[in-house]
């Protein structure tokens, strides 16, 4: 049975920590403060609060409970500002804020706004919706029915509304914002519906669409300009135009619904791009360019600096959305600027994030559709009998599933007084039938059944540390079921993280072992 989802304040008294006064969202906040999905513009979700260890975790409570009323997956973390938290629900998208710094959490004030209720039945993979971000005084944050707005933080009023995406192509916007300076990002969900892809800068004082890029076409759309742009491995230009069949990039999904990050250093914004369409890659012969890829652009104009696809002619729906988290780590003797990323295909990636040279590249799950990433192309070296097309029939025992190694929707975080990251995994495998399918503009454009079956070991999930320096797991917690929540890792060496069979967990962030649990009494897959 479906329930209505609680939010949940789990405290220990004597831990509690006072909020600290908010700063500019380009600082996160501080400590104490959440105000934008991945805690920092690194994508870390590290809290400093050292408050919380292993040896008091033990004495944590609950002590706060909310129902939103809401049906459906709650997989936005909440923002704190100052004394204020702000939850955003599914489908009717409900943004609520809650006074902390009065007793009971009282609510100061609920937004609700005007939803398409056809967006229900567009959406991809239920009507979820994956947060808020607070700039400039405003929560800013996606409507399901391809609107963004932005909501006064202090009396919740509406400051703008901005159509960005179009349903009746099959484009809906369940992505949490992402903010820098003064542009709103914003991507669409519709890989499935054969969408053509894009990111979009928005204005944050009044919500004008500043720039658009595509992902795949021409150089002119996807903003890739002579003299700015250069991959570390791809020479040429068009790349995004030449590697599809005709005009099979008008049609080729190639979506943006999950995390970005940005470096102020090198002022870049790091995203990922999500599936090739349809799943019967016989229908599009050629790398595809830049589905399943991470893409650097600089957030002023848009303009493409590199991009790096981790899995060429993608065959098995390994979306590559998830988050890109920034590090600075020692490879091989040498302080290395990084981008860390755990891909859908199983593999995780450590990369330069000025040039997109891939440094390390090992799977963190059970892979079977390819041996290893070749250093020196950047490729995958694919097994051959795990190619997938509805002339070769029904393909057997692919691992990961199309669900990945990890869910993109499942963000890992990293503590860098451990040096490590965190990350939510699945162990599951599928079979795989492609079949020819016609594109029709806002219809599902799929072409595969892949039915699921659990992985080896006996168990579908777990919950790991993963030292990305080396490429190595360091230590893992086994699930009986999939882990789909995401994770936060904090000052005083404790991970938390959710499972699907209703725990709310806290582990030893060095040695992995659990040190506390609570029963929510629903799946967890949302992140802390």
């Amino acid at each position: 049975m479906r329930r209505a989802v609680a939010i949940l304040l789990v405290v220990a008294s004597s831990l509690v920590a006072g909020a600290a006064p908010a700063r500019d969202q380009d600082q996160a906040g501080g400590d104490g403060q959440w105000t934008m999905p991945g805690k920092d513009y690194a994508a870390t979700r590290y809290s400093g609060l050292s408050g919380i260890t292993a040896a008091n975790v033990g004495q944590l409570r609950p002590v706060w409970s909310f129902s939103t009323g809401v049906l459906g997956g709650h997989e936005g973390q909440p923002l704190v500002v100052n004394n204020t938290m702000y939850v955003v629900t599914p489908y009717p998208n409900v943004l609520y804020a809650f006074d902390l710094a009065q007793a009971g959490y009282p609510l100061r004030w609920k937004y609700r706004p005007d939803v398409n209720p056809a967006s229900v039945g567009i959406a991809c993979c239920d009507a979820i919706n994956r947060g808020a971000f607070y700039a400039d005084g405003k929560i800013v944050y996606n409507l399901l029915d391809g609107h963004t707005v932005a909501v006064d933080a202090a009396t919740g009023q509406e400051v703008w509304k901005t159509q960005i995406a179009d349903l009746s192509q099959g484009e809906t916007t369940p992505m949490a914002p992402f903010v820098v300076g003064d542009r709103v990002f914003v991507g669409p969900s519709g890989g499935e519906f054969g969408i053509h892809g894009w990111l979009k800068a928005l204005d944050l004082s009044t919500g004008r669409v500043v720039w658009t890029a595509y992902n795949e076409g021409p150089d002119s759309e996807v903003l890739a300009r002579p003299g700015t742009f250069k991959t570390f491995y791809d020479r040429g230009s068009e790349l995004g135009l030449t590697s599809w069949p005709a005009e099979a990039w008008k049609r080729a999904g190639v979506p943006v619904w999950g995390w970005l990050s940005y470096d102020p250093a090198l002022d870049l914004v790091y995203f990922g791009t999500g599936n090739a369409a349809p799943y019967n890659p016989e229908q599009r012969p050629g790398d595809n360019k830049w589905a399943s890829s991470v893409l650097a652009r600089r957030p002023k104009d848009g303009a493409l600096v590199w991009a790096y696809q981790f899995t060429p002619h993608e065959n098995w729906d390994f979306d590559a959305n998830a988050e890109m988290i920034l590090a600075d780590l020692t490879i091989g003797g040498r302080r290395r600027h990084v981008l860390v990323h755990f891909d859908k295909n199983g593999f995780a990636y450590t990369i330069d994030r000025a040039s997109g040279e891939v440094l390390v590249a090992e799977p963190f799950t059970v892979v079977t559709w390819a041996t290893r990433v070749d250093r020196a192309t950047g490729r995958p070296v694919v097994d051959s009998t795990k190619l997938t097309g509805a002339s070769r029939g029904n393909i057997q025992n692919i691992c990961p599933s199309l669900e990945g190694g990890k869910s993109p929707a499942s963000p890992a975080s990293y503590s860098p007084r451990t040096g490590l990251f965190y990350v939510s995994t699945n162990n599951l495998c599928m079979n795989y039938q492609a079949s020819r399918v016609t594109h029709i503009r806002g219809t599902p454009f799929i072409g595969a059944t892949t039915p699921y079956q659990p992985g080896p070991g006996g168990h579908m999930g777990a919950f790991i540390a993963w030292d990305a320096a080396t490429g190595r797991k360091v230590w893992e917690i086994r699930e009986k079921y999939p882990v789909w929540s995401g994770s936060v890792a904090t000052a005083g060496d404790v991970v938390f993280y959710g499972t699907l069979d209703g725990w709310f967990k806290a582990a030893d962030a060095r040695s992995g072992k659990v040190l506390w649990k609570f029963k929510v009494g629903s799946g967890v897959v949302g992140a802390p």
